[in-house]
């Protein structure tokens, strides 16, 4: 039978192992056998079956995970109520590599036989092939074999010529060995033992990654958990930011959320970083120096690429590199840019290292010639973004980047030239910091007249965007400057980054906090009782930890700091209340009840800025 026929187990779930770009997402009891699951490295998948059968029945005792790079998993066959024959698996990802050792081992008292077949296939898939984002190609793909007596070895040449392969190598011998399946039989005394490996190397001519970062010694960067009802939580956090980690030759930055998002993001990446910066400035200095690395240098309508603009997404899979989905470098984003120089002047505040600044300032100037050229589309003085075509990128290009995501009070979709409210508040943030970072460099006027700007700036801003009847900012302006007037969370983000006049923030603070749209387990992204509020939409109702984290400390920021505890206790509490003490990229708008919040359904776990907004909220101790 197959682990899969073990009736007891859930597998709706995913189990999910992560080491810098390679990851392997399986069922609960860790085996691969179809659908979206498999053994992934930068964007290609290179298991797409893996397999234990074995000749008795077996039942799953134990599946934990030390880390995010392991699994420990203890099954048992059982005859009648005596264990007669255990085995203790130990599943682990390193880079580029899995390795699986099963031990074997006879608890009777009488001799034990046990047949083990793993099957396994290879289809080098596009990740958005494998997860149903993009059609299969028609004619099958052939891939070169070799079979020795203990290794199997596969090899695919992708359609750009990219030479892959992934080796497969037993220890012991096995008894048959076949280009998709090796056999076990196992004869054992009573009391005696017997351990199987099988390691599988990836050929990933993409990777050259220098080495990861020891889990101990990230762990070191953080300070004892002040509170014990916080210290399960925040330590499964710090974990999961490690296991998140990819490794440049710019330095560490953090990926998006695992599965489906193991790569470099600019918004979520520069958002993680900054939440981490008391801790491990050094994913800071990664962000940024990765990200300036791959600025904006031409107009490329396709890619979304401007000069001085920081991008969106990185993939590295064949439909990537062949240009068949824009996301090779894909810079549709209007905020990660402004993100960019905020993240440049606070991790300056905290190293105080000007060397850093003289490096980057290219890059800066870069940055704010985007501000000041490419970003105001239609020369009303806001950031704006008119988004992709269907099909050929995002159609919305702010923070919820789901199409339905900035509508009107009577349902209609913004078009056209939109710009976003809490965009405008990085522009003004941005503005604040690239004037201290020039200040440093010894460049006083243009610091000065930076700083200038962003008054202007914040004070046009509220006159254009606040709506007094609804105590809240716009959504947005949609192309004809009429403001979205809908209660969503965006508001909240203009705390954060400071553009609120004083005067109406206690106003706001107390919208922000109203049961429309603090729902007990953080703030609704759309307020319920908009015409397009679902509690269980992707941007239209739902909560999502890192929002309600910028939300929080935005509050702190301007004195009210009951309601920002009060936004993090529930994020704690969020945590809390999910089996595996991960905060999900999102969960479900419904007030807060004696059950705990529904998690969206494809939300990755862990998630960046969900398990990064933890860490940021603790620090407030």
């Amino acid at each position: 039978m197959t682990l899969t026929e073990i009736a007891s187990v859930d597998f709706t779930k995913n189990l999910v192992l992560k080491e810098n770009y390679t990851f392997l997402v399986a069922d609960e009891v860790a085996e691969i056998g179809g659908g979206e699951r498999g053994l992934y490295s930068r964007d290609t998948r290179y298991l797409s079956r893996y397999m234990w059968r074995f000749d008795r029945p077996a039942q799953q005792l134990l599946n934990h995970s030390p880390r995010p790079d392991q699994l420990n998993q203890h099954l048992a066959i059982i005859e009648g109520p005596t264990q007669v024959l255990s085995l203790q698996r130990r599943l682990s990802v390193a880079a580029a590599r899995l390795d699986d050792a099963i031990v074997v081992t006879n608890d009777s008292l009488e001799p034990q036989q046990l047949e083990l077949r793993l099957e396994f296939a290879a289809d080098f898939a596009d990740l958005f092939q494998a997860r149903g984002w993009h059609e299969r190609p028609a004619s099958p793909v052939t891939h070169a074999l070799a079979v020795e007596a203990n290794s199997v070895r596969i090899d695919h040449v992708a359609s750009d010529g990219l030479e892959q392969g992934i080796s497969l190598t037993f220890t012991p011998t096995p008894a048959e060995l076949t280009s998709n399946g090796a056999t076990y039989r196992v004869a054992l005394a009573p009391g005696a033992t017997t351990e199987i490996k099988v390691r599988a190397a990836l050929h990933d001519p993409l990777e050259d990654s220098p080495p990861g970062l020891p889990y101990d010694e990230w762990l070191k960067g953080f300070p004892p958990h002040q509170r014990a009802s916080q210290a399960a939580v925040l330590r499964r956090a710090e974990l999961d930011l490690r296991a998140l980690l990819l490794f440049s030759a710019a330095g560490p930055l953090p990926a998006a959320g695992i599965p489906w998002f193991v790569t470099a993001f600019g918004r979520d990446s520069l958002l993680t970083a900054l939440m981490l910066l008391p801790h491990h400035p050094a994913v800071a200095k990664g962000t940024l120096r990765y990200l300036a690395a791959r600025q904006g240098k031409v107009r490329d309508a396709g890619r979304a690429e401007a000069p001085g603009k920081i991008l969106h997404e990185v993939r590295q899979g064949e439909l990537a590199r062949t240009g068949k989905v824009p996301f090779g470098r894909y810079y549709g984003t209007i905020d990660a840019t402004l993100l960019f120089m905020i993240l440049l002047e606070r991790t300056f505040a905290v190293e105080q290292d000007p060397a850093l600044l003289l490096e980057l300032a290219p890059n800066l100037d870069a940055a704010l010639g985007w501000l000041d050229h490419e970003a105001d589309l239609d020369g009303d003085g806001f950031v704006e973004f008119a988004g992709s075509k269907p099909g050929e990128g995002l159609t919305v290009q702010s923070w919820k980047d789901s199409h339905d995501a900035l509508s009107h009070a009577d349902g209609r979709l913004a078009s056209g030239a939109v710009a976003v409210s809490e965009v405008q508040g990085y522009a003004y943030a941005a503005l604040m910091a690239a004037a201290t970072c020039l200040r440093v460099l010894g460049r006083e006027p243009e610091a000065a007249r930076l700083a200038e700007r962003a008054r202007v700036f914040k004070q046009r801003f509220h006159e254009t965007f606040w709506v007094p009847w609804l105590g809240s900012y716009a959504l947005a302006l949609d192309h004809d400057k009429r403001p979205l007037e809908v209660l969503a969370s965006d508001a909240g983000q203009l705390l954060w980054s400071g553009i609120v006049p004083d005067e109406v923030a206690p106003t706001l603070a107390a919208t922000l906090m109203s049961d429309r749209l603090f729902s007990g387990w953080g703030i609704r992204t759309l307020a319920s009782g908009e015409l397009r509020y679902n509690p269980l939409s992707y941007h239209n109702g739902s909560v999502w930890p890192h929002d309600t984290a910028l939300i929080a400390a935005g509050l702190k920021r301007y004195g009210f700091d009951a309601e920002a505890d009060r936004l993090r206790d529930a994020l704690f509490d969020l945590a809390a209340s999910q089996p595996d003490l991960r905060p999900p990229e999102l969960v479900a708008g419904y007030q807060r009840s004696d059950s705990p919040p529904i998690p969206y359904p494809a939300a990755c776990r862990p998630q960046a800025w969900s398990s990064a907004a933890l860490i940021y909220l603790a620090d407030w101790g």
